[in-house]
């Protein structure tokens, strides 16, 4: 039996107890009579209803690991955090308790003096009293006239010492706690604030809305392990809530910078990176000749882990959802994080640097790519589809994009000295971040730190990095 007042297939039982009262009840067979079924297009509906939910599966695996991971690095922030309170308070009483040893130093003196002096001034007056008591009724006037005068003279003298250092109450030391410090620690909750991301991203999910720049702020990435004093950022990475890690293609060197943007930690790689991605909580990937050099960061160190091969030159580099995504400098490759091949996505052999760096949107919907030779911007879709291309005149030899967790789209525009803000479609420039009035030069890479709300910019030929306040 088929309900029509309810669209539901029924049996014998279900007519009984739930549809009783229903008025449009039939036979199967005198319903398809009524109604026509096209399995083509229910077909294609339950083929693309599957895409979705394979996509948000993936989705929710990729976060379910990248949780797992955040999870395990929050835990070691925190000990870190509480062994350093737990520094700063050794710190604090060893202050402290050395003060209380000078105090007590200077007392113990100073009483100890007094007590020498008066043992002194005692034995004098002691042997003086019995020299008097010696010359007592022997009628020696001379003797009794010297002892008179040495008498008065100790005597003037102790008078003296004594109004000088008259009796005092017994001494101790006094301790007066600064009861700020623990009234303080009893006032706060936690050591901090867990912030969901997801809510904080879901709050603010406008790829189109403009960013704006409130200042600029230069800091000195070079370090004295390099060759010389000149830096080339190629790539930047931010990863959340910890450190940003940039790739120095002059100095072959992988940088780590903590949230002051001094440089904290490095490594060495074989060659000079071209570009670097996040992989999880505590990983990064960067394409160095041609390869993918993943490197970790463990206990505030970077820490070099594997390479992964590759047929062709390493250039650009993004990753999402499990997806590498690797420029050839003519095309652009999905490939897993083992190095096995899915797909060459795009190819424009047309020069060699049509296809130099790549971004993805967090919506898994588009693939960014900067066309260095002919001046260009180009999207696709994840099956390599192309959607746009845009050019600018602020996009000149367009090297570094960013994508930010919100999938506002960031692109250096290399040759014309300028960051441009351009719309999630790829077809239109919304904004103009920085460009060559502001004294900025060639600027390779571009990053969004979610952890500070800052954009920051490397230079291709510069010892500096160029972070940009937003309001």
């Amino acid at each position: 039996m088929f309900c029509q007042d309810h669209s539901q297939l029924c049996c014998s039982d279900c007519v009984l107890l739930n549809h009783r009262q229903c008025t449009n009840l039939a036979l199967i067979s005198k319903s398809v009579e009524k109604l026509s079924v096209d399995m083509q297009q229910l077909s294609s509906k339950i083929l693309a209803i599957l895409a979705e939910v394979t996509k948000l599966t993936k989705t929710q695996e990729a976060s379910i690991q990248s949780i797992e991971g955040s999870y395990i690095e929050k835990v070691q922030e925190i000990r870190e955090l509480r062994e350093k309170l737990n520094a700063a308070l050794d710190k604090l009483e060893i202050t402290t308790l050395k003060e209380l040893d000078e105090i007590r130093t200077i007392l113990l003196t100073s009483l100890k003096k007094d007590v020498d002096n008066c043992g002194r001034l005692k034995d004098e007056l002691q042997q003086l009293g019995e020299a008097v008591q010696g010359l007592h009724d022997k009628n020696k006037k001379e003797m009794e006239f010297i002892a008179s005068i040495k008498c008065q003279d100790k005597i003037q003298e102790s008078e003296s010492y004594l109004k000088e250092n008259p009796v005092k109450v017994k001494s101790f030391i006094i301790f007066k706690a600064n009861i700020s410090i623990e009234q303080y620690l009893s006032q706060q909750t936690s050591l901090g604030r867990i912030i969901d991301s997801m809510v904080s991203l879901s709050l603010a999910m406008n790829p189109d809305q403009v960013l704006n720049v409130k200042r600029k702020t230069q800091y000195n990435v070079n370090i004295s392990e390099d060759k010389g004093r000149i830096c080339k950022i190629m790539g930047i990475c931010s990863l959340p809530g910890g450190p940003v890690i940039v790739a120095d293609g002059k100095n072959n060197r992988v940088k780590m910078l903590n949230q002051h943007y001094d440089v904290s930690s490095h490594c060495d790689v074989s060659g000079s990176p071209w570009d670097i991605c996040q992989i999880t909580s505590s990983e990064v990937a960067v394409t160095v000749d041609k390869a993918v050099q993943f490197i970790s960061v463990i206990n505030q160190k970077l820490k070099i882990g594997s390479k992964v091969q590759l047929p062709h030159a390493a250039l650009g580099i993004a990753f999402h959802q499990g997806a590498l995504y690797v420029t050839s400098g003519i095309a652009i490759y999905h490939y897993t994080l083992t190095g096995s091949l899915v797909k060459k996505l795009y190819e424009e052999a047309s020069g060699y640097n049509t296809v130099w760096k790549c971004a993805v949107s967090p919506a898994t919907d588009r693939i960014y790519v900067t066309n260095k030779d002919k001046n260009k911007l180009i999207t696709l879709a994840t099956d390599g589809t192309l959607i746009s291309t845009f050019t600018d005149s602020e996009l000149l030899g367009p090297q570094g994009l960013h994508v930010t967790p919100a999938g506002q789209v960031i692109v250096c525009g290399f040759s014309c000295h300028a960051v441009i803000q351009v719309d999630r479609e790829g077809r239109k420039k919304l904004a103009t971040l920085k460009s060559a009035k502001d004294c900025f030069w060639y600027p390779a890479s571009v990053c969004y730190n979610m952890n500070t709300h800052q954009i920051i910019v490397g230079l291709d030929s510069d010892n500096k990095i160029i972070v940009m306040d937003l309001q």
